[in-house]
This record gives structure tokens, C-alpha cells and sequence, in this order.
């Protein structure tokens, strides 16, 4: 892509006044599981990376992770929000004054401004605390700040909160997603809608309607293969770059267990909340590591998962390979633009993602389409997200693949070896181990 990384400061106004709201910050604050997790991690981590230490916490939002970080026995804590709410964090700061919330008393310095601001009153720091994730990891490039406050505020040898985030991406099936999003285009191919014929925007309905990403929950049963941890994209907080950030490319290649139609990828993530050294192995006790899952198996948080839909969906056969990549450009509506190229025939020789340039972009995804069927691109907008809420776990109390149209091959069926699905998802919360620290 073009050498010029778009900006983000013209979003800045109404991303921010998003932030400044305190209704969006409630919403993210019962987020039980975020929220948990976050405290168990700083207070857990206390005695070592909290304890009579320098923190900064960048992006504070309401407050709350430096409200945590001072019960973990913080010396001062540097909590830097752009936005408005910076004032009302103030005010709750400030009531410390008054008799409520002492023990933040003299404890935590509001700074309200952007981290990337030259000349703030902020000493080099022992620990950097934030919450600067979006959808799919990514979303809002507030990682850029992050990174940026490790490489200008934190001392060598510091604490990370989050320390690392784990990308997963995966095929999944869904008839009835992919219908409903068809009936939306179709909507444009009425040729007399009151006397009007609407056909001539029919495929730039298509275009939009399956460009945009679908963020929600959905049910684990219709992916076409579970990842493991083997295939995650790691991004170490601790070591990635700005501008690694601001183009990634993710190479995948899974195993299909069913046979059925791929409507598309779907993609979460998990955050991992260890102490340091981040550069070699701990040979000591020097913390709890924690990990948080936001995958369609887990407890639900505010992040939900994201899909991509094909606008034509892949037919798989059972133990067929299927490769590809997802590569993920900054644009300037502080979010990506997602390309992805699949295929499932192991000869093809996939394009390079590096080849995709701002010219031949916008139509990287109807090239090659019809001319090979075993081939599928696409092209995404992150922030032109659209939403869709109709999984409810438990309607089905014991899940067959075929009730998700997946069709095991025959010769598994009768095999011991492969015993029938019957795994209990509702018992896979990762948060389950922690609940003694949730209040």
C-alpha cells in the first residue's frame, strides 16, 4: 500500500465525544468479564509490578483500571483521557476530598490530553495499564497509542497490562446470516418499486451489503473447524512496532472437519495479562498470568466476535485443506481495511497481499471470482460494521452438526475415535477459574 499512513485527527472530535459519554463507559464497565479480568490481573500482579510503582494508564477512560491499580498499592498513578470524561474522572477523584473513595486520596493525577501530546508532566513509569482494544484486536488503532506509551513513558524492564493479544480466525457456516444479508440486496433488484426501477444498483447493494463486517455473537457449532492456539496471530505488546500495526497480514490454513458451505471467516481474539521479563522465560514467581477469551465458546463480552461474509459461500468437503491469507490495512476512519483470498485447491498459487496497492484495491475482490470456483476474495470496511444478534445459547440442548447444515464424512461416524459432538460449551468460560476474584 501507499507508503502514507493515513491519520486519524479528523476522527478525533466525534470519536472522542463517543468516549465522553458515560453511558458507553458503563457499558463497557459491566462487562463482567473485561472487568473481572482486568482487576484480577493488577491485583493479583500486585506485590510486583503495582506495589509502590509509577503507573500510567493510558486511555483511562472512567477511571476504573487506575482505580484498580491504586488497591494493588501504586504509588501515583498518570491517568491520561483525551476526552471529556476526563473532567468526571476528576470529579470522582476529587471526592476523595470529600470523604468517598479515600484511598484514591492524593493517589491519581488526571491528565487530560492524548498520549502522543509532546510535553506531558509524566516521568518514565514502572507499569502501563490500558484498554485499548477493538473488535478483531484492532479496531480504533488505539493499540498505536499504547505501543507509543511503552516506547516513550515506560522504564526498561516494565510491566505491560495487557501483555499480549492472540488474533483467531476461522470458517464458519451460516445459511441463514447469508440469506438474510442477500434479501437485503435484493431489495435494489426490483425493476418497479412505486414505477422505479431500482436494478441498475443492484450489485453496488451486493458490494455494500456484504462489505460490511457482522459483529455479534454466534454459535460455535457452525464453525467449520475449531483453531487451536497453534493457529493464532500473536501480537506481543511488549515487542510490535507502531507501523507493524498499521499493516498486518494474517496466513491461515485449517483442515475442514465437515463438509458443507463456507459463508465466510469468522475472527476474536484473547488478551494475555502477564508480568514481566517479557523477553525470556520466567525462571521465578514473579506473577499470575491471565487470560481472557472472546471466542464464540466463552462467556460474552461487549468485543462479541466478527464475520465476514462471502458474497458467494465455498462449498468444502470433509477433511479438504483450505488456505489463505487476511491482510489488514490502517485506513483513516481510525479502523482497517480487511482483504482476504481463500482457496481450497492446493494447487493454486495465492496472489501476494503485499501486491494489493490504494489503485487496484477496490477491485482486488472481483478479480479471479468466476474464472477460478475454488477461489473467494473479499474486501471489508472495519468500521462499517453492521450487527447481528439472533444466536441464544442453549435453544438446542444436544447440537448435531447437520442441524448447522455440516455433514461429518461417513467413515467417522461409527469411529470410537471420534466421539459424536456432544461438548458442553457453556462449561468452556476461560473467566471460570478466576471468579474467586471478581469481587
Amino acid at each position: 500500500m501507499n507508503s502514507e499512513v493515513p491519520g486519524v485527527e479528523h476522527r478525533d472530535t466525534q470519536y472522542f465525544g463517543y468516549y465522553a459519554m458515560l453511558q458507553h463507559q458503563q457499558n463497557m464497565l459491566q462487562d463482567n468479564v473485561r472487568t473481572s479480568t482486568y482487576r484480577s490481573s493488577i491485583l493479583l500482579n500486585g506485590p510486583k509490578s503495582f506495589k509502590d510503582k509509577l503507573v500510567m494508564d493510558v486511555g483511562a477512560g472512567s477511571g476504573i483500571l487506575s482505580y484498580f491499580a491504586v488497591q494493588a498499592g501504586a504509588k501515583k498513578v498518570y491517568a491520561v483521557e483525551a476526552s471529556g470524561m476526563a473532567k468526571k474522572m476528576k470529579k470522582l477523584v476529587d471526592s476523595a476530598e470529600k470523604g468517598k473513595n479515600e484511598f484514591l486520596k492524593n493517589k491519581i493525577e488526571v491528565i487530560n490530553a492524548k498520549i502522543e501530546d509532546p510535553n506531558l508532566p509524566i516521568p518514565k513509569v514502572d507499569t502501563i495499564i490500558s484498554e485499548p482494544i477493538g473488535v478483531l484486536l484492532f479496531h480504533e488503532r488505539m493499540l498505536e497509542s499504547y505501543i507509543y506509551a511503552r516506547d516513550h513513558y515506560l522504564k526498561p524492564g516494565g510491566a505491560l497490562f495487557p501483555s499480549k493479544g492472540n488474533i483467531y480466525l476461522a470458517p464458519f457456516t451460516d445459511a441463514v446470516l447469508w440469506t438474510e444479508t442477500m434479501a437485503k440486496a435484493r431489495f435494489w433488484e426490483q425493476p418497479s418499486f412505486y414505477g422505479v426501477d431500482l436494478t441498475a444498483l443492484y450489485k453496488d447493494a451486493r458490494d455494500e451489503m456484504f462489505g460490511m463486517p457482522v459483529v455479534g455473537h454466534f454459535d460455535p457449532h457452525s464453525l467449520i473447524t475449531t483453531p487451536s492456539v497453534f493457529d493464532t496471530y500473536e501480537v506481543d505488546f511488549s515487542k510490535v512496532t507502531v507501523s507493524d500495526l498499521q499493516d498486518i497480514t494474517i496466513p491461515f490454513q485449517w483442515t475442514s472437519q465437515y463438509t458443507g458451505l463456507m459463508h465466510g471467516i469468522a475472527g476474536w481474539f484473547d488478551l494475555v495479562f502477564a508480568p514481566p521479563p517479557y523477553d525470556k522465560p520466567q525462571t521465578e514467581d514473579l506473577g499470575t498470568t491471565l487470560i481472557m477469551s472472546t471466542s464464540p465458546s466463552a462467556e460474552r463480552t461487549h468485543w462479541q466476535q466478527v464475520r465476514f461474509l462471502f458474497k458467494e459461500p465455498l462449498a468444502i468437503n470433509a477433511n479438504q485443506n483450505i488456505r489463505g491469507w487476511m491482510r489488514c490495512v490502517v485506513n483513516d476512519m481510525r479502523s482497517y481495511t480487511i482483504y482476504v483470498e481463500v482457496t481450497v485447491n492446493d494447487s493454486e498459487v495465492l496472489s501476494k497481499p503485499e501486491a494489493i496497492t490504494k489503485e487496484n484495491g477496490a477491485t482486488f475482490a472481483d478479480i479471479g471470482d468466476t474464472s477460478n470456483p475454488l477461489l473467494r476474495r473479499g474486501v471489508w470496511e472495519l468500521h462499517e460494521q453492521t450487527y447481528n444478534y439472533s444466536y441464544t445459547p442453549g435453544v438446542v440442548s444436544d447440537h448435531k452438526p447437520e442441524y448447522s447444515c455440516l455433514y461429518e464424512p461417513e467413515n467417522r461416524l461409527d469411529n470410537p475415535l471420534y466421539p459424536t459432538n456432544n461438548v458442553d460449551y457453556g462449561q468452556m468460560n476461560v473467566m471460570d477459574n478466576y471468579e474467586d476474584f471478581v469481587n
